[in-house]
């Protein structure tokens, strides 16, 4: 959030909140971002009423590159034409994937994490 702006990140699909693993997302992103200054580009579309942006660091480091690099996010191909891809840990997809099975009740609480 940004000036009480919700903003989601452009190409990536990370947690909720309330999902399994939305907490730890979001304080990947607090720890990335804390005590910087962060640049938003924002594009032209809308998702789930959010404004979307691309978000960098001072360094210019992208912040969903960095959440999926830190297994926080997912690579969005539909949205990303596969930018992030190659930064996903082996198991990123198979850890997100099952939380979110997890939260839809399509899967049986296991000892995954």
């Amino acid at each position: 959030m940004i000036d009480k702006t919700h903003i989601r990140l452009a190409g990536i699909d990370a947690p909720e909140l309330d999902h399994p693993y939305g907490k730890q997302a979001k304080w990947a992103m607090v720890q990335l971002c804390k005590g910087q200054t962060v640049t938003a580009r924002i594009r032209p579309e809308l998702s789930y009423d959010r404004v979307v942006a691309e978000c960098s660091l001072p360094d210019g480091r992208d912040l969903a590159a960095e959440m999926v690099r830190a297994g926080m996010a997912l690579d969005w191909p539909k949205f990303s034409g596969g930018k992030y891809r190659h930064l996903e840990a082996p198991d990123a997809r198979r850890k997100l994937w099952r939380a979110d099975a997890r939260q839809r009740g399509k899967l049986k609480m296991q000892n995954d994490c």
